[in-house]
């Protein structure tokens, strides 16, 4: 039989620790270092295999054997609204909701929605990179604001976010649980920020597609638009499946926007251009949201577990810093001591595949994604820990 078709067992419901092999399988995120010795931890996705619950309803669906075009199903809509009033108490109505084949192009359709040619969009930095390029994408101007840490926590600086709206300011892109950050706001800091939309009368674009993902005992996650009606009605929410149960590769997504004006011009920025979801990620995202809880506390523990081994074992290696992180499987790690020419290539040398975090904003840092077997984690920590310490070597003989 042929690498490429290694047939795929089902994992048992605790065994995170025997994910599939994704070589040959055209994963961008295993294909980017093909035929190379380095652990890609890096693009947003985890080595998961799916939830039993998605991988059965796909293939019901599968083996009935018509693709054509499809609906969203009246099933995943009771099931999201019933999700939003269960976890967060927010009152969702089905015609908020809009269906989206991927969450970066919610972003740029905010973008595009929001304000005309020539205004400026606000996006805090660090951030996922769509965030810079969607303004851009949409000949709007970026203004960016760098975040600031407190006690390890990513956050925006009110005051920084005030002094930079301007006159043509229209949108602030926000995120929440923060990426690459981690962190999850609590409900006054989201006051805050929306405080500031309401005196200047930003549209608040937020990011919420990590909510599902929260580690940190204590942390809740709080969708912005849910505070009042001015947040509803001032907010577009993009959240999505995709990163919790692993099925991005299946592209569905959805905003939410509870005004019907906004709503109405968002509906038509997208005609023409973004195109519907497909059937088979209308299936696996109904199959998650509705029976996919139990699996997703699993793989939390496991994550934790991970997320726990990370910053102990980064904090003991001398240049290395990693703050404690509320949310994601996403490790925001501070290399500056290390003082590289180029963080990426080092890193890559060492046989460790990881985002760039001048991607983010912040050339001083590495995002490592953490959604792996413990045994790839520990093997990707011993060839950091081995790379830094020949590092300091060569550099010690060299003085």
């Amino acid at each position: 039989m042929s690498k490429s078709s290694t047939p795929l067992t089902p994992p048992t419901a605790h065994s995170f620790d025997q994910a599939p092999d994704r070589r040959h399988t055209a994963s961008e995120k295993w294909d980017k270092y093909r035929d190379r010795d380095i652990i890609p931890l890096w693009v947003a996705d985890t080595d998961f295999m799916s939830p039993p619950a998605v991988i059965q309803a796909l293939h019901q669906r599968i083996d009935h054997g018509v693709f054509g075009y499809g609906r969203t199903p009246d099933e995943l809509v009771e099931v999201v609204l019933e999700r939003l009033q269960r976890l967060y108490g927010w009152r969702v109505e089905p015609d908020w909701l809009i269906w989206l084949p991927g969450l970066v192009c919610g972003l740029n359709l905010a973008c595009r929605t929001v304000g005309g040619s020539g205004d400026s969009v606000i996006a805090p930095t660090p951030i996922y990179p769509p965030f810079m390029s969607a303004p851009r994408l949409s000949d709007r101007r970026l203004i960016s604001v760098p975040m600031t840490q407190h006690d390890g926590r990513w956050l925006l600086d009110p005051e920084a976010l005030e002094q930079a709206i301007t006159d043509d300011t229209r949108l602030l892109l926000f995120c929440n649980p923060q990426n690459p950050g981690g962190t999850v706001y609590r409900r006054e800091e989201l006051q805050q920020i929306l405080d500031i939309c309401a005196r200047h009368d930003l549209t608040l674009c937020s990011d919420e597609i990590h909510c599902d993902l929260i580690l940190e005992p204590g942390a809740h996650h709080i969708p912005a638009a849910s505070l009042s009606d001015d947040a509803a009605a001032r907010t577009i929410t993009l959240m999505a499946p995709s990163k919790t149960y692993n099925i991005a590769g299946l592209g569905c997504s959805l905003a939410i926007i509870p005004d019907p004006t906004l709503r109405r011009a968002f509906i038509r920025t997208r005609k023409g251009i973004v195109p519907d979801v497909n059937v088979l990620g209308y299936t696996a995202a109904l199959a998650a949201y509705r029976d996919g809880d139990g699996w997703n506390q699993r793989q939390l523990d496991y994550l934790r577990h991970n997320r726990d081994l990370l910053v102990t074992r980064i904090n003991q290696i001398k240049g290395l810093k990693l703050a404690r992180f509320e949310a994601t499987y996403l490790a925001w790690i501070d290399v500056s001591a290390l003082q590289l020419d180029n963080p990426p290539a080092f890193f890559e040398q060492a046989g460790v595949g990881m985002s760039p975090g001048v991607d983010f904003g912040d050339k001083r840092f590495m995002r490592l994604n953490f959604g792996c077997t413990r045994i790839t984690l520990e093997n990707a920590i011993q060839r950091i820990q081995r790379a830094v310490e020949q590092l300091h070597e060569r550099r010690a003989t060299q003085k």
